[in-house]
């Protein structure tokens, strides 16, 4: 306490902290970012090992034997799919029943915000069929389900056949202690989407459905299937769910364990695993998967059906059989024996898994790492953000300015203290700021049909010319509320406003990394060093580069060349661009249908945020 209260010994201190920041702070980014190329290499990454005791063993045999069935449903499904031109519901309840399923239809309907010019629709209607198994040792409390998405783009005939071919398996066993829910969802995640609001009987997405006739027991895991091939080379799994979310790592656990255990080449990013994690070759492999896994988690978007049950408390997997050019292939009963095999250990639960990871990073099926070993490399970038500090120390230290901090450390006599800065001086910039964001989230969608009325282009467009005119348009913004600050202190107006910023910023942040850590640490490792450096004085133009180079929509792109670089299909400047203007609209698109967060975390959130940054920037 002495060393506070004391004016001689208090100015010391703050001279040791202005001297320190700015080497600390460039110390600490650079640990952050070295610490994240850490995780792909031992210890930090560790093997995967099973925690629920219940599904702990794979010593069950699977009896699956009906490939020519499944074959044979999948003709007949792709037929009837080709007459009718949409999902054959009549032709699916037929099948379904003639297997031994109860089986219910369920019609939903939505109008999209503006078209989907991805999909090509904009008023959608269509039709789930699902059957139930009911269990012959238990009573209806519990179930799982093994759901197949069908599209206009995918099909899934196979997948289809293979669902019904297992229903037909499953119905001939009588160890089943859960029901089992076999659904077939039209228009892909939006019919899935639909049955789920259904079941739980919510509706948070504004989808119009008609009530479900049937209904099994609590939902405990789920698993979506894609299949366009009656043969696959691998199998290739999606994790990434709604805003970030993952399943239980047991799930994932359970996976790995019967594709290894049948023979399965099993893919993760659409990566083969590394055999050698001892020499470099291994460990670099798996940063490359973890960073295309950090950017798929980061963009909130549901990777697959699972994505959507995993809002309901259900742990769920995409699988998606991939037949590429390699030399061994695996068929219909392959797949559909370790689908079995997964099926009949999670039959085994007791409760709902719970005792591994929800929050990892995964460098390869094999390897994890955990939250206690990630959340340091997003600590130490949140750590820059201390600069706050030195600002601080600043405005309440009388005499003590950036020019003294280098000076002599001896006792100096106590100044009078400066004159301090209002917050009603503050007021104004963010107002204005915060407004532009409200904007831009609020007016793309509000004002898309008279943008289409008065300019010629169309109302997704129209949606994603607005996004980036209303960004653009903060930029250019008079931002002159700064002159009301006392002319005697012109330097701390912009001191006080850039305060207020990096603690805004440190906030968002620091909740975005414990809730999606891809997504925090991506803004973190763009936002944070412009953020400290940029000031009034200096530079102004690099100052004003960097700004725009690590704001939210440069982040974007960026992003995007990345993921693509990685998936090795680079992009030249033309397609990149296209694909960031098609990510705006689908941002935008999936937010009203799916409730994905990234738009208005950016809009509302980061985005006001970073104009407070550009304000202190041309501060006068």
């Amino acid at each position: 306490m002495g060393l506070l209260s004391d004016p001689v010994r208090r100015r010391a201190l703050v001279r040791l902290v202005l001297r320190l920041n700015a080497p600390l702070c460039a110390l600490s980014y650079a640990a952050g970012i070295a610490w994240f190329l850490a995780l792909a290499f031992p210890p930090l990454t560790q093997r995967t090992y099973m925690s629920e005791n219940a599904m702990g063993s794979t010593m069950v045999e699977e009896q699956f034997a009906g490939g020519d069935r499944a074959r044979a449903f999948a003709r007949d499904f792709a037929a009837q799919r080709r007459k009718l031109g949409a999902l054959p519901v009549a032709w699916l309840e037929r099948t379904m029943r003639a297997v031994g399923l109860e089986v219910y239809t369920q019609s939903f309907s939505r109008t999209l915000p503006f078209p989907d010019e991805t999909h090509e629709r904009y008023m959608v209607s269509g039709t789930n069929v699902y059957g139930i198994l009911r269990a012959p040792r238990a009573a209806s409390t519990e179930s799982l389900v093994l759901t197949v998405p069908c599209g206009p783009d995918s099909p899934n005939s196979q997948a289809v056949g293979l669902l019904l071919a297992l229903a037909a398996h499953f119905r001939g066993q009588i160890y089943w202690a859960k029901d089992i829910i076999f659904l077939v969802t039209e228009h892909d995640l939006l019919g899935t989407e639909a049955w789920l609001e259904a079941y739980h009987d919510v509706n948070v997405t504004g989808m119009q459905s008609s009530p479900l006739q049937g209904r099994a027991g609590a939902i405990q895991a789920a698993m979506a299937l894609e299949l366009n091939s009656d043969v696959v080379t691998s199998l290739d799994v999606a994790v990434e769910g709604l805003n970030g979310q993952l399943p239980n790592l047991d799930l994932l656990n359970l996976f790995q364990t019967f594709c290894q255990k049948g023979g399965l080449l099993c893919t993760l990013q659409g990566k083969l695993q590394p055999q050698d994690w001892t020499s470099v070759d291994g460990p670099l492999q798996g940063l490359q998967t973890l960073l295309l896994m950090v950017l798929q988690q980061a963009s909130g978007r549901p990777h697959g059906p699972h994505g959507l049950f995993l809002r309901y408390r259900v742990e769920a997997l995409t699988l998606r059989g991939i037949n590429s050019f390699r030399q061994y292939k695996y068929d219909l009963v392959a797949v559909g024996k370790a689908l079995e095999g997964m099926f009949r250990k999670l039959n085994h639960l007791l409760e709902r898994l719970h005792q591994s990871f929800f929050f990892y990073l995964l460098p390869a099926l094999s390897r994890f790492v955990s939250i206690g070993l990630y959340m340091p490399a997003a600590g130490f970038l949140l750590l820059v953000l201390g600069h706050a500090l030195e600002l601080w120390m600043q405005l309440h230290e009388a005499g003590v300015g950036p020019k003294e901090a280098g000076a002599a450390s001896g006792p100096s006599p106590p100044l009078p203290p400066a004159q301090g800065v209002g917050l009603a001086s503050l007021v104004a910039p963010l107002l204005i700021s915060q407004a532009m964001g409200l904007a831009l989230y609020v007016l793309p969608v509000l004002g898309q049909h008279v943008a289409a009325q008065h300019f010629p282009v169309a109302e997704a467009e129209a949606v994603v010319l607005t996004l980036l005119a209303i960004y653009a348009a903060g930029l250019a913004l008079p931002h002159n509320a700064h002159r009301v600050v006392s002319s005697q202190a012109p330097d701390r107006g912009w001191m006080a406003l850039k305060l207020v910023a990096l603690i805004y910023l440190a906030l968002q942040l620091a909740c975005i990394a414990l809730t999606n850590f891809s997504l925090g640490f991506l803004l973190a490792a763009t936002m944070v060093p412009a953020a400290a450096l940029t000031e009034p004085t200096g530079p102004r133009p690099l100052y004003a580069a960097l700004l725009v180079l690590t704001s939210p929509a440069a982040t974007l792109l960026g992003s995007l060349f990345l993921w693509r670089e990685l998936q090795e299909a680079p992009l030249s400047l033309a397609e990149g661009w296209q694909l960031f203007l098609a990510a705006l609209a689908q941002g935008v698109l999936e937010h009203h249908i799916y409730g994905a967060l990234l738009f208005p975390l950016l809009a509302l959130g980061l985005y006001p945020c970073w104009l407070l940054f550009w304000n202190v920037l041309f501060w006068k």
